[in-house]
């Protein structure tokens, strides 16, 4: 390993700096020790003036993201630059050291392009490479602390290592979906997509639910090897390529166990395959934490849903596509009244984060445990609570309703588009109709729209045809500021980072009550709830845009227009 003074001049893979030990300069102040970040400031400033330099201050630098994709990571890292603009032919970079000419000149070489120097301070330049998602996963690629090691699960359940960690030698078809691997953890994403096209394969990472390119499209020929390894990594049949095949497999990662679910589809061009990612340690520590108020719901819907998850028995019911944090919001619920005085028991498919003092138990077909059957043998337990993942059939719906009569807390979940399609959702499985309207406390329908990314927020026009094109005021063009996201490095050039509810919460009025039990249409219940005041998902979305916190388009998407 380099001493840290010296200059790495090489790029060989073999020579990878130890990221604790990158070769930047450090600038000494008078007394010796290491400069604070207002001195280094300084000193670049002399620097800069002393060789009729431009000073960039990086604090207010602004990334280009397309320039900084075009340098390979590494060599930003070895070198010690930033990227700053194109002027003409040259490429304009930001060092530290304006008077290191031989590494100027050799990186003029490698980058086959004439180079202009700025200067910035030493610390920034390389806060700024390690915020880079691409330069992370060089830095960790080049240290002995990225070891994945896949563990595989017997018949008993019991974790057995196997024997397989990266080393120097290890093929470079291993490598890759490693990197990508842990690329994609280091980059929050939720879903990775391998994707075979006619003439290449394309990677690509889903970050707060919008799918993003990982790398660039590889070559081709590669995809059989890539799908194999997946393959190979999920205990599936490397020799079947014709039905789709689902497995799973679980990495251990500085100590860290996660689980990713995979499945593999043929296409017209190959096979595709996605992996999910369920990194169950890392979300058990933000639910130890996890309440109702840090999702992002409006105040008023979330004092009158607290009420309901207190009540002593009766159904709460949360409606969604998938991925729109159902499940989250039902375990924060749970986080928020667990007690020791009470039994909560859940039944899941899977399993997705564990949570101390909650009985869970994972829906296992292949075994004959279903929602049904197991939902039989939870009433068996005397719980208090009970939270079944999702209610997919009469049967199950029928013996939640049941317990939810009984003096039990049930908490469930349906695949609906809103708090009214629930309603004909149950209708239509055969429930009977008093039955499900006495048990039903509140039926919450929520989704989930990308924040814009504080660092980058800035004002920007929005025109009064895409206001009336949302259904709103189109004065509004002119006396409200609207917001939008840049794109900078912390949300990489997307202009969101992050998550937030939206809702609508459906009361179970006795006026309301009565109409479902008269099977009135749906039309005449929309006006009777809006007439009680509730706040339809539209209106919740607008709010959010209103108030800065999001974009018309975002809402666009997963809203539609009344």
């Amino acid at each position: 390993m380099a001493a840290p003074e010296q200059r790495v001049s090489t790029l060989t893979p073999s020579s990878s700096p130890d990221p604790s030990a990158l070769p930047m300069p450090e600038l000494p102040t008078p007394e010796g020790h290491r400069a604070t970040p207002a001195q280094e400031r300084e000193q670049a400033r002399h620097l800069a003036e002393r060789y009729r330099l431009e000073f960039v201050d990086m604090d207010a630098f602004h990334l280009d993201n397309e320039l900084f994709r075009s340098i390979p990571a590494d060599v930003m890292l070895r070198y010690g630059f930033v990227p700053h603009r194109r002027d003409g032919d040259a490429l304009v970079i930001v060092v530290s050291d304006p008077t290191d000419l031989l590494m100027i000149d050799e990186l003029q070489q490698l980058l086959g392009t004439r180079l202009k120097v700025t200067v910035g301070p030493a610390s920034a330049i390389q806060a700024m490479l390690k915020k880079s998602e691409s330069s992370q996963r060089v830095l960790e690629d080049a240290t002995e602390s990225f070891q994945l090691q896949l563990l595989k699960e017997d018949d008993t359940g019991e974790e057995s290592l196997s024997v397989e960690k990266l080393t120097s030698d290890i093929s470079p078809i291993i490598k890759l979906i490693d990197s990508t691997i842990f690329a994609a953890l280091q980059r929050r994403a939720s879903d990775i997509h391998i994707e075979t096209q006619d003439d290449a394969v394309v990677v690509k990472y889903r970050i707060d639910g919008v799918l993003q390119p990982a790398m660039r499209p590889i070559d081709k020929r590669f995809a059989g090897p890539i799908i194999s390894r997946i393959k190979v990594m999920a205990e599936l049949d490397i020799a079947e390529k014709r039905v789709p095949q689902d497995g799973r497999f679980k990495l251990r990662m500085r100590g860290k166990t996660i689980d990713f679910r995979v499945s593999v589809m043929p296409s017209a061009h190959g096979e595709d395959a996605v992996i999910r990612i369920l990194d169950k340690e890392s979300i058990s520590e933000q639910f130890r934490e996890l309440r109702l108020d840090i999702l992002g719901f409006p105040d008023e819907e979330l004092r009158r849903f607290r009420k309901y998850i207190r009540e002593p028995y009766g159904m709460v019911l949360v409606t969604g596509p998938t991925g729109s944090g159902k499940t989250t919001t039902l375990y924060a619920a749970l986080s928020e009244i667990k007690s020791i005085e009470d039994k909560i028991v859940t039944i899941e498919d899977p399993v997705e984060y564990q949570l101390k003092g909650i009985v869970q138990i994972p829906i296992n077909e292949k075994k004959g445990l279903t929602f049904a059957r197991g939902l039989r043998s939870i009433l068996r337990h005397d719980p208090d609570k009970i939270m079944v993942g999702e209610i997919r059939d009469a049967e199950t719906a029928q013996i939640a309703i049941n317990s939810a009569l009984t003096g039990h807390l049930v908490f469930t979940t349906v695949h609906a588009n809103n708090v009214l399609d629930v309603l004909g959702r149950f209708l239509n499985m055969g429930v009977e109709a008093y039955q499900f309207v006495s048990a039903l406390n509140c039926v919450l329908a929520q989704r989930l729209v990308r924040k814009i990314c504080e660092d980058c927020k800035r004002p920007m026009t929005v025109t009064e045809a895409q206001l009336r094109e949302a259904a709103m005021d189109p004065s509004l063009a002119h006396t409200h500021v609207f917001y939008e996201g840049a794109g900078c490095l912390e949300c990489s050039g997307s202009g969101y980072r992050g998550r937030m509810a939206i809702c609508e919460l459906l009361d179970l009025s006795d006026t309301i009550r009565d109409m479902i039990l008269a099977r009135r249409p749906n039309s005449e219940i929309k006006r009777a709830v809006r007439e009680e005041g509730m706040r339809f998902l539209r209106e919740s979305a607008v709010s959010r845009v209103l108030s800065g916190e999001t974009t018309l388009r975002e809402i666009n998407k997963v809203t539609f227009v009344d």
